[in-house]
């Protein structure tokens, strides 16, 4: 195993990686996620980093109301990563697919039903801190092995 990879390994042994896809959203709940980088939230004081690969992640939080564009794509992004991992439902469309689920419509919520979904955040959009004490309150799932002190 080469430095990088012990470095990493290191650094993900003391902070939680988060990945956030969008299975078909507004952009209501990816403005939230991004408020919860801005100053006001910073989420990184908390040890909680945002990437785009998933294969670094271990919460997966999920927005937008379930498309069929999805169907083939979310379970492979899931497997991606690491073992443990948790997901998140950020928001009341891949929770019960909120305005956009109605008869005839191409929308296929809950999202529960297509990977596993450790918790729910409902909200149109959830508020930043909502979104944090998710993250956080599913730390101690991520880290069973590591002792992880809320502040």
């Amino acid at each position: 195993m080469g430095i990088l990879q012990n470095v990493k390994n290191a650094v993900r042994q003391r902070s939680i990686h988060v990945a956030y896809v969008d299975v078909g959203s507004c952009n209501g709940c990816d403005i939230e996620i991004l408020a919860c980088l801005a100053p006001r939230y910073d989420i990184e004081q908390y040890g909680i980093y945002v990437h785009n690969n998933p294969r670094e992640a271990d919460i997966l939080l999920v927005i937008g109301a379930y498309t069929p564009g999805w169907a083939d794509r979310l379970l492979p992004l899931w497997e991606k990563i690491p073992d443990p991992k948790v997901a998140i439902a950020i928001g009341n469309c891949p929770i019960s697919g909120c305005l956009f689920a109605r008869p005839g419509t191409l929308i296929h919520p809950p999202v529960a039903a297509h990977i596993p979904i450790s918790a729910e955040v409902p909200g149109c959009p959830p508020r930043p801190t909502e979104i944090l004490q998710a993250v956080l309150a599913l730390a101690p799932e991520v880290f069973r092995d590591y002792e992880v002190r809320v502040l």
